[in-house]
């Protein structure tokens, strides 16, 4: 696998609760560990997925979640002043949730690939490439705010 992928909350509650286009993040992440690299999640979307997470199925559910993602192929990534302001003018200029910048941000830093199935991400399909979950379609139904 040679694109660096960057995963975005969507998919990571899609993979954890079986939801459309699960079965697609795990490919990913198969093949990501096979090649000894790591997807990469932005520690603001990571704060994003636990509260998510942990809305649906309790704070006891949400910590085990929490410690098997970090057996995946996934390295969370801190954030800096630089990507705050370039997360902020992201969403200043397109509908997107102020944690979905910052995937969008990470992802251009790291000259990346976006993993999701996020309705909010086709409005930036010209700023960063968009692997889609299923089909190449993206889903509603998730509650990210």
């Amino acid at each position: 696998m040679s694109a660096k992928i960057v995963i975005d909350s969507f998919a990571l509650v899609s993979f954890f609760h079986k939801e459309p286009g699960w079965e697609k993040v795990k490919e990913v992440l198969y093949r990501l560990s096979s090649a000894s690299q790591k997807a990469l999640l932005s520690i603001i979307n990571w704060g994003e997925f636990y509260y998510i997470v942990r809305k649906r199925v309790g704070k006891h559910k949400a910590e085990e979640t929490v410690a098997l993602l970090e057996q995946l192929p996934v390295a969370i990534l801190s954030v800096d002043d630089q990507l705050v302001k370039e997360a902020a003018e992201i969403k200043a200029d397109y509908p997107v949730s102020y944690a979905d910048a910052f995937c969008i941000a990470t992802a251009q830093r790291s000259k990346a690939e976006i993993l999701t199935n996020d309705p909010e991400f086709k409005s930036v399909q010209h700023l960063v490439t968009v692997k889609w979950l299923a089909g190449g379609k993206a889903h509603s139904g998730l509650e990210t705010e």
